[in-house]
């Protein structure tokens, strides 16, 4: 789903118009930024919580050539999905679609 499909459906299960459906998904989306950069969490009881991860310089290499490459440090969203999502989802029938579920990992 993109965000234009998300302001639709929103406009449509609110029976607000699609400007102000866009306002309100972009006043969430801004706010949810807003708390990430102050280093804030945010939690969803249900859909899942957001938090933000430090990582330590360390060297790497470039894949290309294979030369050495500092790698800043750096702070990263992350999400990790609530117990009743997973469970909606895993318990969801499949789409239509002719996609099927991954082969499992032989070892």
């Amino acid at each position: 789903m993109t965000k234009s499909e998300l302001i639709e459906a929103v406009a449509e299960k609110t029976k607000m118009t699609k400007s102000s459906a866009e306002m309100v998904v972009n006043a969430v989306f801004d706010t949810m930024a807003e708390a990430l950069e102050q280093g804030k969490g945010i939690e969803i009881r249900g859909f899942g919580s957001f938090t933000v991860r430090s990582y330590r310089a360390y060297s790497g290499r470039n894949p290309r050539t294979g030369a050495a490459v500092e790698v800043t440090p750096k702070r990263l969203p992350f999400f990790r999905v609530g117990k009743e999502m997973k469970q909606q989802v895993n318990e969801a029938p499949l789409p239509d679609k002719k996609s099927t579920p991954p082969e499992p990992h032989k070892a």
